[in-house]
């Protein structure tokens, strides 16, 4: 959301609204993944967060018709995942792997013209490269990489996490403009209720964008097909073959969640692979973790302190982490 709002360059209030309705989105698409309700649910752990699948395409949208465009898509986006549910064994055999991997490199290939503008730190046409921008976005950059490469069990898996920490940190004490803009968060309110007022914002569509977003809709429900299916082999694994009945319903729960975050006017949440990953790593498989995850991040929306601070992360930083996902999503 972040970084979307940075794209957009709107304003702290946007971006504030935007991370708030974004974890409200993913903490009840997580309870919902968690809890194997009849026809919905997997019943694994398999939270959901905001990727970068429909970034590109929530992008075209917004600078085509505004929020009402994107919660116009990320609505059908949703609706198509939870359409294509009951066929999805029969749909991997249309689609290869790799043709999901060429469509899923393509959507990395899209980001990378503004993830090169943030990494340089600019916001329009004429703006100044600053040296000191580019040492910032060099060095979160890094710090991705070599976590990636080199790091073992949690350092590995939240990589880019730990390098948008890191380069945070770095900025707020090279650059006085950053810490400036984080000391404003102290006059914000800790604790408020989100404005559900924008639910009544309108929704709208345009069919110009519907190939797109049924090729994107189609890549990303087999990404969730590939992370249930990871997330079943680990939390049982004395199955002999492939129990469909709740990697359906689980299809079902991340489409619905998507749906909610078009409602909502957030970024499309879908499943998280480096959670899986991370739980495979630990061998912690519970689901409750992730309901218990879910409600944590419903609580944190409602603590707008937090949610503003996130929004003065620096536009290197978040260069550096769209250029490292673009890459992650080309070399799948």
């Amino acid at each position: 959301p972040i970084i979307f709002s940075g794209q957009l360059n709107e304003t702290a209030e946007f971006t504030t609204a935007l991370v708030t309705f974004s974890m409200l989105a993913s903490g009840i698409g997580s309870i919902i993944q968690a809890l194997r309700l009849p026809y919905i649910g997997s019943g694994y752990l398999c939270p959901n967060l905001c990727g970068p699948s429909y970034l590109s395409l929530s992008l075209s949208a917004a600078w085509v018709g505004g929020l009402p465009l994107m919660r116009g898509i990320t609505i059908v986006a949703g609706l198509i995942e939870m359409l294509i549910a009951p066929v999805i064994q029969k749909l991997k055999n249309v689609f290869p792997i790799y043709i999901v991997g060429l469509v899923v490199a393509l959507v990395g290939i899209s980001i990378i013209q503004i993830s090169v503008t943030s990494f340089f730190g600019l916001t329009f046409q004429g703006d100044a490269i600053r040296d000191i921008d580019i040492f910032i976005g060099a060095v979160s950059l890094l710090i991705m990489v070599f976590c990636n490469l080199w790091g073992k069990g949690f350092v590995k898996i939240y990589c880019l996490i730990i390098g948008i920490f890191s380069g945070w940190i770095l900025a707020l004490m090279l650059v006085p403009e950053y810490w400036q803009n984080l000391l404003l968060v102290k006059d914000k309110p800790l604790f408020a209720m989100p404005n559900f007022n924008t639910l009544l914002h309108p929704i709208t569509f345009q069919f110009s964008l519907l190939i797109p977003l049924i090729v994107i809709a189609i890549g990303s429900t087999l990404k969730t097909f590939g992370n249930l299916l990871a997330a079943q082999k680990l939390s049982e694994p004395e199955l002999g073959q492939v129990n469909f009945v709740p990697i359906r319903n689980g299809i079902v729960a991340d489409g619905l969640a998507t749906t909610i975050s078009g409602l909502l006017g957030s970024m499309a949440v879908d499943t998280s692979s480096s959670n899986i990953g991370l739980a495979g790593a630990t061998k912690v498989l519970s689901r409750w973790i992730s309901v218990v995850a879910g409600a944590i991040f419903i609580v944190l929306a409602f603590f707008p302190m937090l949610t503003n601070a996130l929004s003065c992360i620096p536009k290197p930083v978040l260069g550096a982490s769209l250029i490292f996902s673009g890459c992650f999503m080309i070399c799948a």
